[in-house]
């Protein structure tokens, strides 16, 4: 089956399974009440949105976008969905009837897949009756919030490796399904390829793989483990080389192949000497165009460390699948906007709650890029009720993912790697940088009124 990248889903067309029960049980008690209160169906607006980036974060990456839209092409509550809810009593016979006829017939709107994001940034604003979209919160902030972590971890580490490739190989270090969705994320951030040979079936991301130590330690010598993995794979594989002396085997490589070993991999100690040892061993034996490729539970700060050594190319696993230390990225999904009655085009105000260090802002909101006279970002502008004014190099954030029910946004892997490419070169240099910072550019939000408030001055009213 040819993957399916503009939806980013895993299933063909008659294999979707349902995705209606990825959800929380308060998500279905509440549209049970809001059905009997009479409430369900009148018109709303929700936002997903950060509150606030990862602590030292300068950026965020989005992802997800194509997974979240094949989830919500597969909400649905089949028969065998339907009898679970009424047997543990999480519905009503109503409820249960208005469930068996779910469909969403809303719009939504959000930043596309690669762009970057910022404290409050509307990256989706989902629009129907309060029925329609309260079911969606769960699903879209699992996928959300896992995909962008492991892309803003994965863009970080790209910015490090300064052009040299990075290889996705965490399969090993997360839940199954969540290695294939990162593989996917890192992808889209710049990584190169993946060892997750799902994540090529499903997504087209390409893959990549040699050998292990396992393999060597197989045959009765490492001579014998190179030959019949040259045999196999042709003298421009990776040789593993630290299963024994790294010397060695980089000798009984580069002879085996007459110099013309493609690279070889080193998997521990002091990376950046063993780095310099080996290229200057691989030089004097005339093997000067195999590559050097490094493993070893490598970060974006390893990385960076290992920018002066001899280095072609990194392999990632834990750090990555695991976000850096952020494995989620705080999102939310609020109520901003509502009806008070159901009749259809009923006016919309704007509501949000006002927990302390959990406040939301009221209101349909529309985004954009400032942009300078040189096209560098300054700031992330959000227009309340209204979209912002812009001059003439601004560039508009929100694009249509879904009109009346229809998805109408998709898009391949390849377009998504583009746009986040672009979009790190739109920000200030200061992005770059590893150190512990405030978001590169600040947010601001232009009022009904055209009063700008920027985050810094509404920071007291909004935590």
């Amino acid at each position: 089956m040819a993957p399916d990248q503009s939806a980013g889903g895993p299933w063909g067309p008659s294999e979707i399974p349902t995705t209606a029960l990825l959800t929380d049980h308060y998500e279905l008690t509440m549209l049970r009440a809001a059905l009997k209160a009479g409430t369900a169906l009148r018109p709303s607006i929700f936002e997903l949105f950060p509150r606030r980036l990862p602590t030292g974060r300068r950026y965020g990456v989005v992802a997800g976008v194509g997974r979240a839209l094949r989830a919500l092409r597969a909400f649905r509550f089949d028969e065998e969905s339907i009898r679970f809810l009424l047997e543990t009593d999480v519905v009503d016979r109503p409820t249960a009837d208005h469930l068996a006829d779910y469909r969403f017939t809303g719009n939504i709107w959000g930043y596309p897949e690669g762009e970057v994001y910022f404290p409050y940034s509307p990256l989706l604003v989902v629009e129907g009756s309060f029925a329609e979209c309260v079911l969606l919160e769960t699903v879209l902030l699992s996928i959300y919030n896992h995909d962008s972590a492991i892309a803003s971890a994965a863009s970080r580490m790209i910015v490090t490796a300064e052009g040299r490739p990075c290889i996705e190989m965490g399969a090993r270090r997360t839940q199954e399904l969540s290695a294939v969705a990162a593989a996917r994320a890192a992808y889209v951030a710049g990584f190169e390829a993946t060892s997750n040979l799902e994540a090529g079936r499903r997504y087209g991301v390409p893959t990549t793989g040699t050998a292990a130590h396992s393999f060597t330690l197989l045959h009765n010598s490492e001579e014998e483990a190179f030959a019949a993995q040259l045999a196999a794979l042709g003298e421009d594989t990776t040789l593993l080389v630290d299963t024994y002396d790294l010397e060695t085997a980089v000798r009984t490589g580069v002879r085996l192949t007459e110099g013309r070993l493609g690279a070889i991999r080193l998997d521990s100690g002091d990376l950046g000497e063993v780095a310099k040892q080996m290229r200057a061993l691989l030089d004097e034996l005339g093997a000067t165009r195999t590559k050097i490729i490094v493993t070893s539970d490598l970060d974006e700060y390893q990385i960076a460390a290992l920018s002066g050594a001899p280095v072609d190319g990194y392999g990632v696993g834990t750090a990555l699948v695991t976000g850096s230390g952020h494995p989620t990225c705080g999102f939310v999904y609020k109520l901003v906007a509502r009806a008070d009655t159901d009749e259809p085009g009923a006016p919309l105000r704007a509501v949000a709650k006002a927990s302390t260090g959990k406040v939301s802002i009221g209101g349909r909101k529309y985004a954009m890029r400032r942009l300078d006279d040189r096209g560098i970002a300054t700031h992330e502008v959000i227009g309340i009720g209204d979209p912002p004014e812009s001059d003439h190099n601004d560039r508009p954030l929100l694009v249509p993912f879904v009109v009346d029910g229809e998805i109408v946004h998709g898009e391949d892997l390849t377009t998504a790697r583009e746009r986040h490419r672009a979009a790190l070169a739109e920000l200030p240099l200061q992005a770059r940088k590893m150190s512990r910072g405030e978001p590169v550019i600040e947010t601001q939000w232009i009022e009904p009124d055209g009063d700008v408030v920027t985050e810094a001055s509404a920071r007291t009213g909004l935590e």
